[in-house]
């Protein structure tokens, strides 16, 4: 969905940019321009039925803070981070590729038998916010996305807000139980939030 409405929320920052033209960036913007960014996603919203309030919210509050309706925005500081260029176009992103909505288990299940499979892990991260994701995930589900890495290729990602290498590399150590990111290459890239604040993004892959 979001991908399909590119050009609407292209279409939204532009018109952030004219509100907010005279703002300086990285900036809490006042309550008239705020109020005026929210007429314009309400009308947006009402004339096509569909807001990405994920990705604009990268423009609009404070570094990994995310709303995913007009409710929630509305309510949000908001600050003058208006992306500069519109988002390119995707409309071969996904050419060639079968998209399956179904939960991970019972797909896992499906391919796991298959050879040459590769398992793309990426669950939300322990530790940190996961408010935009519909279901509530407590630690058992965390563990339970792990089932996945046993015996199989897999790119699993992650970062240093999380704790879950820390938590396997403890179990292993501790409990005397499989660590499933034995063996594993760990890449790093740091990932900048403002000028003095960011964090690392960590994937792990493994061929079997």
């Amino acid at each position: 969905m979001r991908i399909a409405n590119i050009e609407c929320t292209n279409a939204l920052l532009a018109k952030f940019r004219t509100i907010l033209q005279n703002y300086p960036a990285e900036k809490i913007i006042s309550k008239e321009a705020k109020e005026q960014i929210l007429q314009a996603i309400a009308f947006e919203e009402k004339t096509t039925g569909f807001v990405d309030y994920i990705t604009i919210s990268s423009s609009l509050l404070f570094s990994m803070n995310y709303a995913t309706s007009y409710a929630e925005m509305s309510k949000q500081t908001m600050y003058n981070c208006i992306r500069k260029n519109d988002y390119d176009p995707a409309d071969d992103y996904l050419k060639g590729i079968d998209v399956v909505k179904q939960d991970y288990r019972e797909l896992f299940d499906r391919w796991k038998h298959i050879p040459g499979v590769v398992f793309l892990v990426d669950p939300p991260y322990l530790s940190t916010d996961v408010s935009t994701y519909t279901n509530y995930w407590r630690l058992s589900n965390y563990l339970d996305v792990l089932q996945v890495l046993k015996n199989t290729s897999y790119f699993y990602f992650t970062s240093n807000k999380s704790s879950i290498i820390e938590l396997t590399d403890w179990i292993e150590k501790n409990l005397k139980a499989d660590n499933p990111f034995k063996g594993a290459t760990k890449k790093e890239m740091f990932a900048r939030l403002s000028k003095n604040a960011g964090y690392t993004d960590i994937m792990l892959y493994k061929r079997v």
